[in-house]
Order: structure tokens, then C-alpha cells, then sequence
């Protein structure tokens, strides 16, 4: 296997990883890794990266993990995800990219119900950067240099959280 495609593995194995640690906040009740799922009107068989449940077990949505370094996600590639959850009866989707989406993928997204996640494209379990909505996560094994000014609130696994702005 060639190293690019290690990274692709990688990525989206990370991505399903990191989306089950915050399931709760994308209002899911857990994240599944990859797995094929029958479309209900075509009958066709779809692989997919990872499948979220939703909390309450009423519906589920598609995962989509995009690894691509080099541009953002176009139209039709929005499209490709749009109709599988359609197809699959699902009620939504997460595409995770490292550079987000084109002017018309975001379109197809909004009316689709496709929730965009960037995750930066060499991640791993416990180095990364992710980032929805208005949320920020970050792990790292290393020191963290902050430039400017931030504020870090830390929730730890025993549900303890932490606020604090670093001294320059």
C-alpha cells in the first residue's frame, strides 16, 4: 500500500475515532466505522466511512471522510453525499475535510442537511485539530505555543471542566 493511501486509511479512521469521542455535541448517540448500507430506493449498495446514530435511536445519518490536501470540496462530490442519504433513507450526513467545501457543495450541504466537520489532514488519535460549528477541539501530545490571545476551556473525561487564558 502506497503512503498516500496509509494516510487516507489513517484519516478517516481518526475522523470516526474523533466524531465518537463528541457524539453528544453533534447530537448522536454513538459513531460507527465504515460499513455498507442498501439503499431503500435504488437497492444499490453504498460504502460508507462511519455511520452516526441519533440520539433516541430514531434516524442515522452518513459519515464522508475526504482526506484531499489540494482543494475543497466541489458541487458534485456534495451531490455524490446528498443522494446517498437519500437513497439510504438517512436523516443527514458529516462530510470531514481538511479544507472545507466550494460555494456550491455548501449549497447542496444547507439543503441537505450535511454538516461540514475540518479536521487538518495529518491527525492522528492524539494529535489534531477539528473544528464545527463554533467549536474548537484540539489534542496534543506536545507543548502548545499560543501567538495571541485565546481563551482554552478543558472538559476532562470525568466531565470536569476548566477555563483559562494562558500569560503571554
Amino acid at each position: 500500500m502506497a503512503s498516500s493511501d496509509k494516510r487516507w486509511a489513517s484519516y478517516e479512521e481518526v475522523a470516526v475515532y474523533l466524531l465518537d469521542q463528541v457524539a453528544d455535541k453533534l447530537g448522536l448517540e454513538r459513531v460507527e466505522d465504515e460499513q455498507k448500507v442498501i439503499g431503500e430506493r435504488s437497492g444499490t449498495e453504498w460504502a460508507i466511512d462511519g455511520k452516526g446514530f441519533t440520539i433516541g435511536g430514531e434516524g442515522f445519518i452518513i459519515i464522508e471522510c475526504r482526506r484531499y490536501t489540494k482543494k475543497k470540496q466541489t458541487q458534485g462530490q456534495m451531490a455524490h453525499l446528498a443522494y446517498s442519504i437519500i437513497d439510504t433513507g438517512a436523516v443527514g450526513g458529516i462530510i470531514v475535510s481538511p479544507l472545507g467545501l466550494q460555494e456550491g457543495a455548501t449549497k447542496v450541504a444547507t439543503a441537505e442537511n450535511i454538516r461540514t466537520v475540518h479536521l487538518d489532514k495529518n491527525s492522528t488519535r492524539t494529535d489534531y485539530m477539528f473544528r464545527f460549528l463554533n467549536e474548537v477541539f484540539v489534542g496534543v501530545s506536545d507543548t502548545v505555543h499560543v501567538t495571541e490571545t485565546v481563551k482554552i476551556a478543558i472538559t476532562r473525561a470525568d466531565g470536569t471542566q476548566e477555563t483559562f487564558t494562558p500569560d503571554e
